[in-house]
């Protein structure tokens, strides 16, 4: 089933009951059971804090043993989903692009001792410069973002990082299925602007755009503040005999005087944060070395040229003076009208961040307490198509504010107001889930019985066991190298 853009942006009821109706034709098992589990995450009074008090919302008709039956042994076509999830409208950037937005977010699961496949991921803010590893499920989630100031993005895919992945690899297997289906669902046509894919410092952002380098679409990513870059080889003068150079002299992000005079340069008033300066270098690109994720490259390693633009900005909403953002783009020769928007599009990037808290403490994605992988997955799945229900209930929605709150605009309504009205959305809506059938519960383990079967413990992934049995090494004092790839 298709959605039409037209029909969306002309009768939103009718997109969203199409859609309503194209999420409950992907649920293959259980298909009304999830399909209504969707329904109570949305119509629920307050954050969802626990799966079993989702049973007690009146548009959750069927008891918690269904509940807790349905996200164990139901079943959901996710190809399908992904493709219905193209075909919603996108928003755009303010040149009028796609522009998607990939980050890792992690489903912690610290005491499941019982959940396979989970694996340390890193945390922040849990102490003072502390990057503390708790064991869970990392999920690699890709979102469209909007232009301005908001708190909405447009979820399009999430994929679990098993253990032993790369991110950069998985994440470009993952971005180019999903350009292929934007590109079958007609969000893209040829003669239109090249797709910009936007990630932060947790990437590697030269490798990332040379996976992807056969598509139509363009990598911006953070560097880390220490990384070192090298410049275009020189033309050789002639005479010189022996082996051509194949990096020329380096570009330190900490030391200015390595940087020479930028090729250009833009100076932007923001409401926030002052005055903005963005300068930019071209042709510089990392020095790779047959090591980590390169090692399987045949032949020469490539030479990646790109352009690195430098932001500073005045001040923090407190006072205090930021630290610069470096990016890198894969182009070369940037305007000072495209630098501007490059990094202006990098800003909105941080509009996940909203949405991944929304997920977690408003939606419930990370509260149940689930034992499978493969039922995390569906969870997951579930709260995604919630939250494009949201979205596509975004021009209907009222704004229920509470008295302390402050007016909003009809079309400034943040996603947990929108939720507060969809309530009352819903009844107007499609509903293709079936009334329940009447059943009994099963007898169970007879009283007195012990469970012969034990549950099996699974061991936390890690990269090499054997090198935690080697001794500790003693902390070095020497200050740490350069990051010259």
């Amino acid at each position: 089933m298709s959605l039409s853009h037209h029909a969306v942006r002309q009768d939103p009821f009718a997109g969203l009951s199409g859609f309503r109706g194209e999420f409950h034709s992907c649920l293959a098992r259980r298909a009304d059971a999830l399909f209504e589990l969707a329904d109570a995450v949305l119509c629920a009074g307050g954050p969802v804090r626990s799966l079993v008090e989702l049973s007690l919302v009146g548009e959750h008709r069927r008891g918690h043993g269904g509940l807790y039956d349905a996200l164990a042994a139901g079943r959901a076509d996710v190809a399908r989903l992904r493709r219905a999830l193209a075909t919603v409208s996108l928003p755009r950037a303010a040149d009028g692009r796609l522009a998607l937005a990939a980050d890792i977010t992690c489903w912690l699961r610290p005491s499941a001792h019982t959940s396979p496949q989970r694996i340390l991921c890193h945390t922040y803010g849990r102490g003072k410069d502390q990057h503390i590893p708790v064991p869970g499920w990392p999920y690699s989630m890709i979102r469209a973002l909007e232009t301005g100031r908001s708190s909405w993005t447009a979820p399009l895919d999430a994929l679990r990082l098993a253990p032993g992945d790369d991110a950069a690899t998985v994440t470009a297997r993952q971005m180019r299925e999903l350009v292929g289906r934007l590109i079958e669902a007609g969000q893209w046509k040829d003669g239109d602007p090249q797709i910009l894919i936007v990630v932060d410092a947790g990437y590697d952002v030269p490798r990332l755009a040379f996976l992807l380098k056969d598509l139509p679409v363009q990598v911006l990513g953070r560097m880390r503040s220490d990384r070192v870059l090298r410049r275009a080889v020189p033309p050789r003068e002639p005479g010189v005999r022996g082996r051509p150079p194949r990096h020329g002299g380096e570009f330190v992000f900490g030391d200015p005087a390595t940087w020479n005079t930028p090729d250009a340069q833009t100076v932007t008033a923001t409401r926030l944060h002052g005055t903005a300066t963005a300068r930019a270098w071209d042709r510089l690109h990392p020095r790779l070395t047959h090591r980590s994720a390169w090692t399987a490259q045949l032949g020469a390693l490539p030479v990646i040229e790109g352009t690195v633009i430098r932001l500073q900005a005045e001040h923090l909403p407190s006072g205090a003076t930021p630290k610069p953002v470096w990016l890198w783009w894969p182009g070369t020769d940037a305007t000072p009208a495209g630098i501007d928007l490059l990094w202006q599009a990098f800003l909105r990037r941080f509009d996940i961040e909203h949405t991944f808290r929304l997920f977690k403490q408003t939606l419930g994605w990370t509260c149940p307490k689930i034992r499978t992988p493969e039922a995390a997955d569906r969870w997951t799945w579930l709260i995604i198509a919630a939250f494009t229900q949201l979205r596509l209930a975004r021009p209907l929605a009222a704004d229920l504010r509470r008295p302390w709150e402050t007016p909003s605009p009809p079309d400034g309504l943040t996603p947990a107001r929108v939720r507060r009205d969809f309530r009352h959305i819903r009844p107007k809506a499609a509903c293709p889930a079936r009334a329940p059938k009447s059943s009994h519960p099963g007898p169970g383990r007879p009283p007195g019985r012990k469970n012969t079967r034990p549950t099996p413990r699974h061991d936390i992934h890690t990269v090499r066991k054997t090198d935690a049995a080697k001794p500790k090494a003693k902390k070095s004092t020497t200050p740490r190298p350069r990051r010259t790839g």
